[in-house]
């Protein structure tokens, strides 16, 4: 698994659970391809009223889930800095 931190360490997206380690990197790879494009970044709604994005593959699969946001403008800012930071980010083990 793995988890896409914000500049101030808050998680914006996790990763589905991978089997192996070179999975894992796989889906890091696709997220950063992803980022770039507004495309695969889907967003939704709870019933709580809360709402959160989904970041998908070319292939249609989900890469990654948000945390929920209180607003569309939270929501909103998580995808920017996704987008912004996704394909540049340190990776740590």
């Amino acid at each position: 698994m793995f988890s896409f931190k914000a500049q101030n360490g808050e998680i914006i997206v996790k990763s589905q659970l991978y089997t192996t380690k070179q999975s894992a990197i796989n889906g890091i790879q696709a997220i950063r391809k992803a980022a770039v494009n507004p495309k695969f970044f889907i967003r939704k709604n709870m019933n709580n009223g809360r709402h959160y994005f989904v970041v998908k593959a070319n292939n249609g699969e989900i890469i990654g889930t948000s945390e929920s946001y209180i607003s569309q403008t939270g929501l909103e800012n998580g995808i920017k800095s996704v987008m912004m930071n996704a394909p540049e980010a340190a990776v740590s083990h």
